[in-house]
């Protein structure tokens, strides 16, 4: 079953506003002392719900989107966002992603995945650590707020789908209780 165009676009646009909102939320950088990310938990939605193509390309765009924005060389968030994706998108007819508690932890795995693969590959031609103690205070905390994110995304595009998108019929127009007998003259008993 193909997911509809407007969940897509919607997808994609929440996406681009989740990349928006991690470079201009300043106030709650400074407070937790992590920028505001939700593109793991979107992308594990995508992974979960949409096809190989659509998740392919929502995976590169926010990796691009996030790299433009950052001091990060351009396309270093590329590969971490396209292997959780793949990595899931793989593996969903093994994963209860209809429970909110495994979609927690999908999203919560996804931050943390996400986050230490970027952090490796930044730091993988350095001399010097990218990382300090900070480090193991702003990953787990990234990670909190993807595990939180990921169910929230899941009950919003279930929210859109009803408001939108087409149901088919669940109850057949043909009634047991009625008989067609075909002869002469046609009669319903």
């Amino acid at each position: 079953m193909n997911p509809p165009r407007l969940s897509i676009a919607f997808l994609f646009l929440l996406s681009w506003l989740g990349v928006f909102a991690q470079t201009q939320f300043g106030g709650f950088r400074e407070l937790l002392g992590v920028p505001f990310s939700i593109l793991p938990a979107l992308i594990a939605y995508s992974a979960l719900t949409h096809g190989l193509w659509t998740t392919t390309a929502l995976a590169v765009a926010t990796g691009l989107w996030v790299d433009s924005l950052s001091a990060s060389k351009l396309g270093v968030s590329v590969a971490p966002h396209f292997f959780v994706a793949l990595l899931l998108h793989l593996r969903s007819h093994l994963i209860l992603r209809d429970q909110r508690y495994a979609q927690f932890w999908i999203g919560f795995g996804s931050g943390t995945a996400i986050h230490v693969l970027v952090l490796l590959l930044l730091s993988a031609g350095q001399r010097e650590p990218l990382n300090g103690w900070a480090t193991f205070w702003q990953i787990p905390l990234m990670s909190l707020m993807n595990g939180i994110a990921c169910p929230a995304a899941f009950i919003l595009f279930d929210a859109l789908g009803l408001a939108f998108d087409y149901r088919p019929v669940t109850q057949s127009s043909f009634r047991s209780d009625r008989q067609t007998v075909r002869g002469r003259h046609d009669r319903i008993h």
